[in-house]
């Protein structure tokens, strides 16, 4: 379980996070969302650590990032696996060497152990036969898959994901949700996705947190979010046309009951 206490944090005596708290489930996929310049991407970052909040407090299963030392938190980093929004792989690299590139920096393991395990997670993302391949020579969609394995080859407790649907078409895009999502449950992680993709939120949205101009202005599920009275996140939510009249089914469903 990964907690956020009253995180605010300011830029140039700017506050862009104002006293946001969060608990974020294991076994479940955690959705940050909101609009460009909400905070959401400013949020991830204190998560991980790669920005210090003002103040606030936050932990990892009772352990308290922000007053780590070097050796703890190098062991923390271990326990995460990453995601980038453009997948970020070695174009030098084949798609079996960029999955084992974790494996080889932080894993005791000998080489032959590290190819098997790499191997492994590539079967688990139905990769298995593009080892030997090289990022130039794969599809948008097999980047993210390679990504998705790489992020798993240390077997982490946690997962982020940097709009991980970025770039792709609707189709893909529902293929890496549905990864993403079977991985949590399987390995039973604490995954925390920062997405604009509604598509995703109404996919796999188990928890979802809305965050509105630095502030935490809704927290629910999938189901949830269809009933809200949120204006700000029914704004959001319902900005195209398809889901207004999602919108508007649901209320009529609703009023007949």
């Amino acid at each position: 379980m990964i907690e956020a206490k009253h995180i605010i944090k300011s830029f140039d005596g700017k506050q862009i996070l104002k006293d946001i708290s969060a608990v974020f489930d294991p076994g479940k996929t955690n959705l940050i969302i909101g609009r460009s310049g909400s905070g959401k991407t400013v949020f991830m970052k204190n998560l991980i650590g790669l920005l210090k909040p003002n103040s606030g407090q936050i932990t990892y299963d009772g352990r308290d990032i922000i007053t780590m030392q070097k050796k703890e938190l190098k062991q923390l980093r271990q326990e995460m696996g990453m995601l980038f929004q453009g997948s970020a792989l070695f174009d030098s690299m084949t798609v079996l060497e960029n999955v084992m590139f974790p494996l080889i920096m932080f894993s005791d393991k000998n080489n032959k152990e590290k190819q098997k395990r790499a191997l492994f997670c590539l079967e688990r993302v139905n990769l298995k036969d593009s080892g030997d391949l090289f990022p130039a020579e794969i599809s948008g969609g097999m980047m993210k898959r390679t990504a998705i394995a790489r992020a798993i080859a240390l077997n982490p407790k946690y997962l982020f994901c940097d709009e991980p649907n970025s770039g792709l078409d609707p189709k893909t895009s529902l293929l890496i949700d549905d990864l993403i999502h079977d991985i949590t449950k399987d390995y039973k992680m604490t995954t925390i996705i920062n997405t604009h993709d509604m598509n995703s939120v109404m996919n796999i949205g188990e928890k979802i947190i809305f965050i509105n101009e630095g502030e935490k202005a809704w927290e629910g599920s999938k189901d949830e979010i269809m009933t809200s009275s949120n204006e700000a996140l029914n704004d959001f939510v319902f900005a195209s046309d398809l889901f207004k009249k999602v919108k508007k089914a649901e209320n009529s469903i609703n009023e007949e009951k």
